[in-house]
């Protein structure tokens, strides 16, 4: 039986390092970085004192008073770059049967900002404490999915996506599956985060995960330099519309790309610690090409999950590698958690727009922040990581990986629109 092919007729985001999708890539290919020092809570007693935080972020620009107090910050993140993706896409939504549009939504953590205040208000509270009726809906990390539906009566599949880091590459592949099935012709897809709090930043320090360079926040995260001391938090949305490539041949949509092929791997090997030879993440790759029907020396460009993690960089090198053998040099790679830093359950999400674009725009976004002779000897030196400076190219097809706790690791392959 011959697959369904799907597209991508809108995206949008709001990143560290850019609020609308064109702002975003003007700062990827800039190679502009968005970690500054902490100014949502005060970091002193953290090891870690800087995240890659939104910029001139207001509520109040995108939602009335109440609106924003019903959601988390995760939340209105995830329905503004909705907002920018539907809008993008120029559905008639009058015209569409919207029992066939669907919302898939990622999200690592889901509210913690919401669990947190909830839960210290109720022990500062007195003698009548009290827990608000918007705090579960603040906290579970299915909502996004439910409100995108209720603001604009989409009817089709509805669901969260958890899956740590590469929950909404999953969304994306789950999304993928059911138009090939028949159970939709659209669907919302993406992922949000916003976990930069005392709780998130604690946590992972204490699992020895952050970067502590805090006398340098912007050159903080380093994927595969040696001098590399860990990873850089980051928050925001990524959206993307799915579409059946046939219902957006027939209303006449302006398509980006395809996304050709999706694969879902567990390496089954440890808590947080990638598959030292990278399997897990080699058999995504090649399941993506495969099911895209894509030759490997067509990929012409890989946007790693490269985290700036030791382990994690070492790792998805080697399977590079051990995918692609000597056309493996051939490739541009990069890292563009070197700009962002990692949105967690997010990354995925706004990662796909970035690879999308550098598809649709011939040029691939750099990896910054690598300095000469920082090498990691641990690393194949023939590999190129488009360090510090934007290349143009045509890509032909471009994959987009993500890796997350728990060993689950996802990819997707997009390839160029003929």
């Amino acid at each position: 039986m011959e697959l369904k092919r799907v597209v991508v007729t809108g995206l949008g985001a709001i990143t560290p390092i850019g609020n609308t999708v064109n702002e975003y890539w003007e700062s990827l290919i800039n190679g502009v970085s968005g970690a500054r020092p902490v100014t949502c809570f005060n970091p002193e007693k953290h090891k870690t004192q800087f995240a890659c935080q939104l910029k001139n972020y207001r509520p109040e620009d995108y939602f009335d008073k109440k609106e924003a107090n019903r959601y988390d910050l995760f939340e209105q993140y995830a329905l503004i770059a909705a907002r920018q993706a539907i809008e993008d896409a120029h559905f008639e939504l009058e015209k569409e049967n919207l029992n066939r549009f669907g919302v898939i939504w990622g999200s690592g953590v889901g509210g913690v900002h919401s669990f947190a205040d909830e839960v210290k208000n109720f022990y500062e509270g007195g003698e009548n404490p009290r827990f608000s009726p918007f705090f579960v809906p603040k906290m579970i990390s299915d909502m996004p999915a439910g409100y995108i539906s209720i603001q604009y009566g989409f009817r089709g599949p509805n669901f969260g996506t958890v899956s740590a880091c590469a929950s909404s590459n999953n969304a994306m592949c789950n999304a993928v599956n059911l138009i090939r099935l028949g159970k939709a012709d659209v669907f919302v897809c993406g992922g949000s985060e916003a976990s930069i709090t005392q709780e998130g930043v604690g946590g992972f320090n204490a699992m020895r995960a952050l970067s502590t360079r805090n006398d340098d926040p912007s050159h903080a995260s380093r994927p595969f330099s040696n001098s590399r001391d860990g990873f850089v938090m980051g928050e925001g949305a990524g959206c993307l519309i799915l579409e059946e490539m046939e219902h957006a041949l027939a209303r006449g949509a302006r398509i980006y790309a395809e996304l050709a092929g999706t694969g879902m791997s567990a390496d089954a090997y440890h808590m947080t610690a990638p598959h030292p030879d990278g399997l897990g993440a080699r058999m995504v790759m090649e399941e993506s090409m495969a099911e895209g029907g894509i030759r490997p020396e067509e990929v012409d460009y890989i946007n790693t999950h490269g985290t700036s993690t030791k382990p994690g960089d070492i790792s998805e090198a080697k399977a590079i590698v051990n995918t692609f053998g000597s056309h493996a040099y051939e490739m541009n790679l990069s890292s563009t958690k070197s700009m962002t830093g990692h949105l967690l359950g997010a990354a995925g999400a706004i990662e796909a727009v970035a690879t999308t674009l550098a598809v649709w725009h011939g040029i691939v976004p750099p990896t910054i922040n690598h300095e000469e002779g920082d090498e990691d000897p641990e690393i194949d030196p023939r590999l190129n990581f488009t360090f510090n400076k934007a290349c143009r190219r045509d890509i032909r097809v471009a994959l987009s990986n993500t890796f997350g706790f728990g060993g689950h690791n996802a990819c997707v392959a997009i390839r160029k629109w003929k």
